[in-house]
């Protein structure tokens, strides 16, 4: 079959392809851009699968990022439920799916990451949500109500969301994860457990130190056990136990991959022809001195620019610090750096564990900020790191 080409192709439909299809539109109104879309939805904004969906502050004709009308008028091209299967680089196409060839002159590879599954025996693992997709949350939704219950695997960032989000929508709701309190990669320890307490004030039952052994489903519900020796019945299993970046394809292709695909500062793979943006990029980052891999909305959306700019003509130099955010019940954050809860800490309270800023500390130096309910000093952080203000400096107290 004849590869049909296209100036463009994008590997992705998420924030990070989105992204760069705008963004080559900045550059260069005309060449053909193809967006090759695994799921059968539109291109879709990820954070409000945990969050503003569930509170009623969102529905989901508001979360797709581009619409058919857009796309028509800017000569994209979508492929949706087309999984890029093979790169050939000699002969620069992509193949999809559903055998067809696509050749390019630039590529783009924006392909996310793939949900870990719990390590578990049962029967009833492929049941399990791991909430990442628009269906996942589609199917999710159409079971939480009243009277339902659920088990949450995971303690971090999906984990904490979902369970918060289910909470609210009047599921009854237990937490099993292995560390000692929430969200312990990020949390420093008397928060963690502090924002634990929250939890089970709303009624969450919280199972810490502890990880599933077996999934199984008998009679419409399913029973898990746990290595502790718990044993937990309920109508819905929800596994929030991260990602892995999706680099099957760049390493089929011969790229160099790490801790995702390897990029350099304009976000070039070792082929000078294909980029990479998003979860499964990694990146060199200036203002901490080393590679990072980040899987957030902000460093997608930046990141996917930034790329899709260079592939039009930019060469514009990918030093932009991310940051994440979240909500839980009523406590919310913004963090950016490298936040990280192995590091030394030094907070900054109003209200202890509640309002106030942590900064996360490397040699004395900042490396790291959370901002906990405390809000619109995102860049003020970023100024901290860049500049590797010392711990207690006039500057690094200076936010609240």
């Amino acid at each position: 079959m004849n590869a049909q080409a296209h100036k463009y192709v994008i590997v992705g439909g998420g924030l990070a392809g989105a992204s760069a299809a705008q963004a080559i539109r900045e550059l260069d109104k005309a060449g053909p851009i193809l967006l090759l879309c695994a799921e059968e939805h539109l291109p879709y904004d990820r954070p409000p699968l945990t969050k503003k969906l569930w509170f009623a502050k969102k529905t989901v004709e508001q979360i797709f990022l581009l619409d058919r009308a857009f796309c028509d008028k800017n000569g994209v091209s979508l492929e949706l439920g087309a999984k890029a299967t093979e790169i050939d680089r000699a002969e620069k196409t992509v193949r999809d799916s559903k055998g067809r060839s696509w050749r390019y002159e630039r590529l783009l590879l924006a392909t996310g990451g793939t949900p870990r599954k719990p390590d578990v025996e049962g029967n009833a693992l492929a049941q399990v949500c791991c909430m990442r997709t628009l269906d996942d949350y589609l199917g999710l939704r159409r079971q939480a109500g009243a009277g339902k219950s659920a088990l949450v695997i995971g303690g971090g960032f999906i984990g904490s969301e979902i369970a918060a989000a289910l909470n609210v929508n009047s599921v009854d709701v237990t937490m099993l994860f292995p560390s000692e309190h929430l969200c312990s990669r990020v949390f420093p320890a008397a928060l963690g457990k502090a924002v634990g307490r929250v939890y089970e004030e709303h009624g969450v039952k919280i199972l810490s130190g502890d990880a599933p052994a077996s999934v199984s489903r008998a009679q419409g519900r399913f029973l898990t056990r746990t290595r502790g020796g718990c044993a937990i019945e309920s109508d819905m299993v929800v596994a929030g136990v991260g990602i892995e970046p999706d680099v099957s394809l760049a390493k089929r292709a011969g790229l160099d991959v790490g801790d995702g695909v390897a990029v350099d500062r304009y976000l070039r793979t070792s082929d000078a022809g294909i980029y990479a943006a998003g979860d499964n990029c990694s990146f060199p980052c200036p203002a901490l001195g080393r590679r990072l891999r980040f899987e957030h909305w902000d460093n997608a959306l930046s990141q996917g620019r930034c790329a899709g700019r260079n592939m039009a003509g930019a060469r514009e130099s990918y030093d932009h610090l991310p940051y994440f955010f979240s909500d839980l019940f009523d406590f919310g954050y913004e963090a950016v750096g490298e936040v990280d809860s192995r590091l030394e800490t030094s907070a900054d309270w109003q209200k202890e564990n509640h309002t106030g800023v942590i900064t996360y500390l490397r040699d004395g130096r900042v490396r790291g900020a959370m901002m906990c309910n405390v809000w619109d000093k995102v860049e003020w952080a970023r100024g901290l790191i860049r500049e590797g203000e010392r711990a207690g400096s006039k500057a690094a107290t200076g936010a609240l």
